[in-house]
C-alpha cells in the first residue's frame, strides 16, 4: 500500500510531503500577505494537501496495523477477534471506496464552498413545506460532513414553510459534492395539511453554485442590474433582521435574482448579493457551455435547475428514486434525515462517465 489511487489520480506521499514542506517555507515568507489574495490561495493549498496526506498516512497505519492483528488472530484462532478484523478492513475499504471517489470531484471549483437555493413551486403550502423538509435534508447531510452553515436569505411561507431560501455551506469540497442537486426534486404524500387526507404532489427547486473567488472576471453592466431594498421577512432572531437593509439584485438579460438579508448593514448584504450574483452568473456560464455540448437535441432540457431529477414518494408506497442514474431508496426517512451519499456518489459516477 505504498500508493493509493486517490485524490485526483495516483497519490504520491513522497512526493506530496516535498512539496508541502516548499508551501510552509513560501506560508513563513514574510512578504506573502503582501498579495493577499495568493497568499489565501496558497494557505487553501496547504490546507488540502495536509489533509490528503493526514488522511492517506491514517489509512495507511489502521489497514497495516489491522491485517497483523488478523494474522496474529489467524494464528491463534481467536474466532472473535478474526471476526472484528474483518470487519474493520470492510469498513477501512470502503473509506478507501470514499477516497477514491474524491477523484471525481476534479472541477476548477469542486473544493470551494457553495450556496445552496431552494425555491418552492406551484402548491403554495404543500410545496413551501418541501422546501422546509429539504433544508432539514441538505442541513443535515452538511452537518455529517462537518460543514457549517449560514443562511443568507430566507422568505417564510404565509401558513407554514418557505417559500424560498438561500444558504452558504463552508467547507473543502462541498461544491464538488452538492452540484449535482441542482434540479427540480419532487415529492408525492398524503398532505398533512389536507383535512381529507388525499394525496398531494409537490416541487421545488434547487440550484447548487460555487462561492467563486474574488479574483476571477465576471462581467456585469451596471445597466442589466436592477437593485431593490426590502425588508426582511421572517420572524426575526439571530438571522434576520427588521430594517429596511435586505437587498435584492435581479440580472434583467436572464431574470436571474439574488437576495440577502444575513447582515443588519444594507452595504455588507448588497456586498454579498453581488458576490452571489458573480457566482450564479459563473455556474449559469457553465451550464450554458455544457449544454452547448450535448450532441443530442433531446439532452437539451431547461438549464440545470429547470429539470426534475429526483422523486420522493412517501404515499401510497416509500421509494426515493433519482430520474438520471435510476438509483433507488427505500428508506425515505433515512434519506429525508441527510443521508443523501448513495444519490450523491451515483450522481457523480454518471456525470463522469459522460464527460469520459
Amino acid at each position: 500500500m505504498h500508493h493509493l489511487k486517490l485524490f485526483g489520480g495516483i497519490f504520491d506521499p513522497d512526493n506530496s510531503k516535498k512539496l508541502l514542506s516548499e508551501l510552509n517555507s513560501k506560508v513563513e515568507d514574510p512578504s506573502l500577505w503582501n498579495d493577499r489574495e495568493s497568499a489565501q490561495k496558497l494557505m487553501r493549498d496547504r490546507t488540502l494537501l495536509e489533509e490528503k496526506l493526514n488522511s492517506y498516512e491514517n489509512l495507511k497505519y489502521e489497514f497495516e496495523e489491522t491485517l497483523e492483528i488478523l494474522k496474529l488472530s489467524q494464528e491463534e484462532n481467536d474466532k472473535s477477534l478474526i471476526s472484528e478484523s474483518t470487519l474493520k478492513l470492510e469498513e477501512l475499504y470502503k473509506n478507501l471506496q470514499n477516497k477514491q471517489l474524491e477523484t471525481l470531484l476534479s472541477g476548477d471549483m469542486d473544493k470551494n464552498d457553495c450556496f445552496l437555493e431552494i425555491n418552492a413551486g406551484a402548491g403554495g403550502t404543500e410545496s413551501q413545506d418541501w422546501v422546509q423538509m429539504l433544508l432539514r435534508m441538505y442541513s443535515r447531510w452538511a452537518e455529517t460532513k462537518k460543514y457549517k452553515i449560514k443562511i443568507i436569505e430566507e422568505h417564510k411561507g404565509e401558513e407554514a414553510g418557505i417559500k424560498s431560501i438561500s444558504i452558504c455551506i463552508t467547507g473543502i469540497n462541498a461544491y464538488g459534492w452538492l452540484k449535482s442537486e441542482s434540479g427540480v426534486h419532487r415529492l408525492v404524500r398524503i398532505s398533512p395539511f389536507d383535512s381529507q387526507n388525499r394525496r398531494h404532489t409537490s416541487f421545488a427547486s434547487v440550484w447548487v453554485y460555487p462561492v467563486i473567488e474574488e479574483n476571477i472576471k465576471i462581467d456585469i453592466d451596471e445597466k442589466d442590474i436592477r437593485i431593490d431594498t426590502y425588508r426582511a421577512s421572517g420572524a426575526g432572531g439571530q438571522h434576520v433582521n427588521r430594517t429596511d437593509s435586505a437587498v435584492r439584485i435581479t440580472y434583467l438579460p436572464e431574470n436571474i435574482v439574488v437576495q440577502c438579508q444575513s447582515h443588519r448593514s444594507q452595504h455588507q448584504n448588497k456586498t454579498e448579493a453581488y458576490n452571489m450574483l458573480r457566482a450564479k452568473l459563473y455556474e449559469f456560464e457553465l451550464q450554458k457551455k455544457e449544454l452547448e455540448k450535448s450532441e443530442s437535441e433531446s439532452l437539451k432540457t431547461d438549464i440545470g435547475w429547470g429539470n426534475q431529477i429526483r422523486s420522493y414518494v412517501l404515499q401510497p408506497y416509500q421509494m426515493i428514486k433519482d430520474l438520471r442514474t435510476g438509483v433507488e431508496s427505500s428508506n425515505c426517512q433515512s434519506v429525508l434525515d441527510g443521508d443523501l451519499d448513495l444519490f450523491i456518489e451515483a450522481a457523480l459516477a454518471h456525470s463522469s462517465n459522460k464527460t469520459n
